[in-house]
């Protein structure tokens, strides 16, 4: 056992030496045909000599050797966790130098290959189980590390495609004409879009191809499909918000999604620019050749993958998006955002309100009344006059033409008002009660300028449509919660300037409480 710990030093000291040689050397493929560099194989041919030992001694107490193998699979989780280790430091500064990060990268690959062939030489699935484990768990923390140094290559070339995407955004936003171009018309302006893309991925991607171990240019494919869809997904199809209130707004909550790099990514952009039917068309056919090239023939990345790929099928439903109505949008928005007054775990007050929902049995048409009775508890501190009300309105598709905001009576320095004020709204029979809700917001009436925001809650209809009515308190929030489609949506609608419904719908969305005075 003593053996076994001087061994252990030995082995570690002999690593360190392997290293610094090859580094000296640049990290040279030890031949032709092999990808991998030769400490690599110095340190397996040390590992390999010392198990030599181990089996010479011939002990025949099986209780032994399991000791022995135990303590020697220690040896070697030590050995190649900390080559690991050594080369995950430096990689970053690697990632520059064309052939050398991925042959880092077979590195590792070709340290869970050895492994797996010693692992078999001491004795496979015969092994002493905890020595078994040992082994088995440093191939997963070996894999580990490859995907880790995958990824930070992936995300280094991210100026260089940033680059591209640029140079793309700029050729499609000179793709003029209406959505029903001919299909080869389509196809030319695809190829002429995707040009500079095409020309960073041929050079790199010839290169990966001759110097990866497959494994790794797998993951390295992989990694690259991420940054291009994501960037795609940044620089063309979300647009930045265009109006200051909707920036707030989508940085807050982007806090809560901790997207707030992503956001800020594509807000700092001066231009904004929403995309035509046509634009979508050559995008949509670009990426299927993006993706056609990734899979290369099946060399590449399989099918399947790039078609679940979550990057790909999130940059598709914001294009899907784009093409959709503003009715559309906004009754997507209602029926996907079903927790926007959700975790007000620190209200800044309550309403009370009753809703009694009415379908016309002939017509179908709905009519929804709202009696606001009381808000309580409400938390303001003002230096002047405090005079709250509250502001009803309804969200849903197919209010363009209908009356879709009311207010009631502000009341002068009262922090438990009485209002019951009752509002009547129609909502048509093109959709069902499930496609609106109402935003209640408390606001403090100000003479002579913007009235301020105190809290705002949200309520769907499709809480209510079982029963056909409702009385409840409603809690008041700073602001409302969404998630990524929320987001995406936002983002879209507030692109469309000259629609009075798209803007009221983003200005509504964006409100968050104001500042009170001498906070």
């Amino acid at each position: 056992m003593q053996w076994l710990d001087e061994n252990e030093d030995v082995s570690l000291e002999f690593l360190h030496g392997a290293l610094e040689r090859d580094k000296k050397d640049g990290f040279q493929q030890t031949s032709e045909h092999a990808l991998f560099s030769c400490s690599v194989v110095d340190v397996f041919t040390q590992l390999n000599q010392s198990f030599e030992i181990l089996k010479k001694l011939e002990c025949p107490d099986p209780v032994i050797v399991a000791h022995y193998m135990r303590r020697f699979a220690k040896t070697i989780g030590k050995v190649l966790m900390q080559y690991a280790d050594i080369v995950s430091r430096s990689f970053q500064s690697y990632c520059f130098k064309e052939k050398l990060p991925c042959i880092l990268m077979n590195n590792i690959q070709q340290l869970r290959v050895q492994l797996e062939k010693m692992f078999e030489a001491m004795g496979g699935k015969e092994l002493d189980p905890e020595a078994s484990d040992s082994l088995k768990e440093l191939q997963v923390k070996l894999n580990n590390v490859l995907d880790e140094l995958s990824t930070v290559f992936g995300n280094s070339f991210q100026s260089r495609i940033d680059e591209c995407v640029k140079q793309m955004s700029d050729i499609l936003c000179q793709v003029k004409g209406a959505g029903n171009a001919p299909p080869n018309i389509v196809a030319q302006e695809a190829d002429n879009v995707l040009r500079p893309l095409m020309d960073f991925l041929d050079g790199n991607l010839t290169l990966f191809a001759a110097v990866c171990e497959k494994t790794v240019l797998k993951r390295v494919l992989k990694d690259l499909w991420r940054v291009v869809m994501n960037t795609l997904e940044k620089m063309i199809v979300l647009p930045p918000l265009m109006d200051h209130t909707g920036t707030q707004l989508i940085f807050s909550a982007a806090k809560e999604l901790g997207h707030l790099s992503k956001l800020k990514d594509h807000m700092v952009r001066e231009e904004t620019r929403s995309l035509t039917p046509k634009q979508c068309a050559v995008l949509e056919l670009a990426l299927d050749t993006i993706k056609q090239y990734f899979h290369a023939g099946g060399n590449g990345l399989k099918k399947t993958f790039l078609e679940k790929s979550p990057d790909l099928q999130s940059l598709r439903y914001a294009l899907s998006l784009y093409t959709q109505t503003t009715d559309t949008l906004i009754k997507t928005f209602v029926q996907t955002q079903t927790a926007q007054g959700s975790g007000v775990d620190d209200p800044v007050g309550e309403v009370s309100i009753q809703i009694d929902l009415y379908t016309h049995p002939g017509t179908g048409e709905h009519k929804v009344t709202v009696k606001v009775v009381a808000a309580n508890d409400l938390k303001w501190q003002t230096s002047g006059m405090f005079r709250p009300f509250v502001e009803v309105t309804m969200i849903g598709p197919h209010q363009s033409d209908k009356k879709r905001r009311f207010t009631t009576k502000s009341k002068s320095n009262n922090w438990t008002p009485k209002y019951n004020e009752t509002f009547h709204f129609l909502l048509g029979n093109e959709a069902g009660p499930d496609a609106y809700e109402l935003q209640i917001c408390v606001k403090d009436y100000c003479f002579a300028r913007e009235d301020r925001i105190l809290g705002i809650a949200v309520m769907q209809l499709r809480e209510v449509a079982d029963k056909g009515s409702c009385a409840c308190w409603c809690p008041l929030g700073r602001r409302v919660h969404m998630d990524d489609t929320g987001l995406t949506i936002l983002r879209i609608l507030s692109q469309r300037t000259n629609d009075e419904v798209a803007r009221e719908f983003v200005k509504l969305k964006s409100e968050s409480r104001s500042v009170e005075e001498g906070s």
